[in-house]
């Protein structure tokens, strides 16, 4: 079930802590997956795959977010015998949320959630663009600056690309916060400063999400602000990582001094 869902490029024998990139709507593991190069040796990272595109293309998108967090949290439950960090940008920190939320209720909190591009959850969500003719997802995806409109000119590619990315749109705009308690791991919200989503303002209202420590940092660009400064963006996540390693072990070791 983890090689359905978790793409690893870069592989670590004994990662003292592990990353995991949850990816936008429409998007996939791949450019994710690539970060994994830019960390240290100690550190490993995994970019989830949703269903409906690249080598899931077979299966269909997914239409209901709770399975599709459901299939990916028990996908990562191996995973947390170490400390682990889930970044996810926009419709991926929706998901990343959701995620973090399901792993806690099993046992198995994240260690830290990073959440970037994305309004707190308890703000509503809003938008019809899943219900719009392709022309107008498809000019919606080139504004955002994660597609180059270029590459969706060819009917073929649309036939084969738009329908993960209307499904994901519709779980993003329909989306509606269940009542629940805060989490309790780290919580850090990221953003471009001219990014038309999310302002500091709506940002920072996830900090009443957890009743652990909350962050936020905003990086000069808009929506995908980590494109042309990938180097910066992977330091903050690599500190955030390593954190979260020590951190970790420092839990165990109390746990099993207590014990």
């Amino acid at each position: 079930m983890t090689d359905a869902w978790l793409r690893c490029r870069t592989p670590r024998h004994s990662p003292s802590a592990r990353l995991v990139c949850l990816p936008h709507a429409g998007g996939t593991a791949g450019p994710y997956a690539a970060w994994g190069a830019g960390l240290s040796d100690d550190m490993e990272l995994s970019a989830v795959q949703y269903p409906g595109r690249e080598d899931r293309l077979a299966e269909p998108p997914a239409d209901d977010l709770g399975t599709l967090v459901t299939g990916l949290s028990a996908a990562l439950l191996p995973l947390t015998e170490r400390p682990l960090v889930l970044f996810g940008h926009s419709f991926g920190a929706v998901v990343a949320y959701e995620t973090a939320r399901r792993l806690t209720a099993w046992g198995a909190a994240p260690d830290h959630l990073v959440v970037s591009g994305r309004r707190a959850p308890s703000l509503p969500s809003s938008g019809d663009m899943h219900t719009r003719p392709d022309d107008d997802l498809v000019a919606e995806l080139v504004r955002l600056g994660g597609t180059r409109g270029d590459v969706l000119a060819d009917s073929a590619v649309r036939d084969v690309y738009l329908p993960a990315v209307r499904a994901d749109f519709k779980l993003a705009e329909t989306y509606h916060r269940p009542a629940s308690p805060p989490l309790g791991c780290p919580v850090t919200a990221v953003i471009g400063r001219t990014d038309t989503e999310v302002d500091e303002a709506q940002a920072r209202v996830w900090d009443a999400h957890t009743t652990g420590p909350f962050a936020l940092h905003a990086f000069p660009g808009g929506h995908f602000y980590f494109t042309p400064r990938r180097e910066p963006v992977l330091r903050l996540l690599a500190d955030i990582t390593r954190s979260a390693a020590a951190t970790g072990v420092r839990a165990r070791l109390e746990s099993e001094n207590l014990s």
